[in-house]
């Protein structure tokens, strides 16, 4: 019942940092029927004294779960915009405001005409105001470049209200840009606020937790006892680089958010204990956005960052530690995180950097018995992968959503979640992705401008990022381990 536990507390980590800022329906909730399944299927095969359940019964529970997590998502959505609900005017109609609705209107008369003045006609032509209660939608006729017209007009709403809104520039149908104003709550609690961001006490403490965890870990991975030789030989050449491989995606992340004067947290190392069939001794570490991101620029650059500072760690990791691994024999049954004989043909990448550093001793029916630097690089490779997909708040997610746009790739998340479930029937060692993809929202938030291109540079940038992603998830096709020999 262990790995009951370990997957409960996975769910529950991932639904609070990914989707919990995103509703309002309750955590307990999403977590509970997100882990219905499971618990179904631990009760069914209890009373039947061992049997499984039967495939279509799963299939089944999975779907009915999966579609009443997404609705309870949908359904407590916080509104950011009348436009995720809506569709554009197709005319500009005079507003008519209800006298019952007059208390939901974030101005008054004279702040509404003040409004008006922040508009030039030569750079936004405003046609009309749709109120909400969180804020005002203006529409109109963009008349300059995106860049222009947003930096002119949040000028000149700040000239006249001060932070009271976030202004927000985004289009629902390519052409159609409007401006909203959220009601900036924070803005009262601003140096309550900045205070809480940084917390390098708790960030130390955990920290430390996580190195200790880990470097049990180490020592569990290679099945040695636990004395003083046995950490400095075993468990801190793995405890140590997989820290690095954490510290480095998200202090640069970290960086990166506070170039762009994005108020955003320290990384908190997430310290758990090494379990036989889960011998990482941590699930990362993460860092939180406590303000809007500027612009599609700054929001790729937040996502290229932490993915290209990943890999620029864990590829030298994997590759040194693999010179020093050894060869085994091919198990009959192996998975990702069987280490003492991990099968070199679960990953492009990995089946090309064995034979590079083994060569002609990784035969068809060999694996490889990881040093434990080269678990650590491994590690960090799966990490980066599985963080390179393109969906919601993961780094994948926001590259796409910089280079396509919001809605674009909203829709490139959803077809790559059923793509990898596909690539899982195949390939079950993808399963456990698959399943925490289904549990992400595919629409991430949009950025304050998020009317402005990013460059071309970024572009294939982004490209380039998607075909690392391809080599690192894939597993090494037949011509390609038969040309390696393997």
């Amino acid at each position: 019942m262990i790995w009951l536990l370990l997957l409960g507390l996975i769910t529950y980590l991932f639904i609070t940092q990914w989707v919990a800022s995103l509703t309002r329906t309750p955590v307990w909730l999403l977590w509970l029927v997100a882990m219905l399944p499971v618990f179904v299927m631990v009760v069914w095969t209890i009373a039947q004294r061992g049997q499984p359940m039967p495939t279509q019964y799963t299939l089944v529970l999975f779907a009915g779960c999966l579609v009443l997590y997404l609705y309870l998502i949908q359904r407590g959505r916080i509104v950011r915009s009348t436009m995720d609900t809506s569709p554009p005017a197709p005319e500009p109609i005079p507003e008519i405001q209800p006298p019952n609705l007059a208390s939901l209107r974030p101005l008054n008369q004279a702040e509404e005409t003040s409004l008006q003045t922040c508009f030039p006609w030569s750079v936004f032509y405003l046609k009309h105001l749709e109120y909400h209660p969180q804020g005002v939608v203006c529409r109109g006729q963009l008349r300059t470049s995106p860049e222009v017209a947003y930096q002119t007009v949040r000028e000149n709403v700040e000239a006249q209200f001060g932070d009271r809104f976030h202004v927000i520039f985004q289009e629902y149908y390519p052409g159609d840009p409007f401006f909203e104003l959220l009601i900036n709550s924070a803005a009262t609690i601003e140096g309550k606020n900045s205070r809480v961001l940084i917390r390098p006490g708790f960030a130390i403490v955990l920290a430390l937790l996580t190195l200790f965890t880990t470097t049990w870990a180490g020592l569990q991975i290679v099945g040695r006892v636990p004395t003083i030789g046995a950490l400095l030989q075993n468990g801190l050449p793995y405890s140590l680089p997989i820290l690095m491989f954490f510290a480095a995606r998200s202090f640069g992340q970290f960086v990166t958010a506070r170039k762009y004067q994005i108020a955003i947290t320290l990384p908190y190392f997430i310290p758990i204990i090494p379990l036989p069939f889960f011998p990482i001794g941590t699930i990362g570490a993460f860092t939180q956005l406590r303000s809007p991101i500027p612009h599609r620029k700054a929001l790729f650059d937040i996502g290229l960052v932490g993915a290209f500072l990943g890999l620029s760690v864990s590829i030298p990791l994997l590759a040194w530690g693999l010179v020093q691994s050894t060869v085994v024999a091919l198990p009959s049954q192996g998975g990702l995180f069987q280490f003492q004989a991990l099968d070199p043909r679960f990953s492009i990448v990995l089946a090309i950097f064995g034979k590079l550093a083994i060569g002609r001793e990784l035969t068809p029916d060999a694996a490889i018995r990881l040093n434990p630097m080269a678990i650590a690089g491994w590690i960090g490779l799966m990490f980066t992968a599985f963080n390179l997909m393109p969906i919601g708040q993961l780094d994948g997610g926001r590259m796409i959503h910089a280079v396509f746009g919001r809605r674009i790739g909203a829709r490139i998340g959803r077809i790559s979640r059923f793509l990898l479930l596909g690539f899982a029937i195949v390939y079950p060692h993808l399963l456990l992705w698959a399943v925490l993809l289904l549990l992400l929202p595919a629409l991430n938030e949009p950025t304050l401008n998020d009317v402005l291109e990013i460059d071309s540079f970024r572009d294939i940038v982004g490209l380039m990022a998607l075909v690392i992603l391809i080599l690192l998830v894939l597993p090494a096709p037949k011509f390609l381990t038969t040309a390696l020999g393997m």
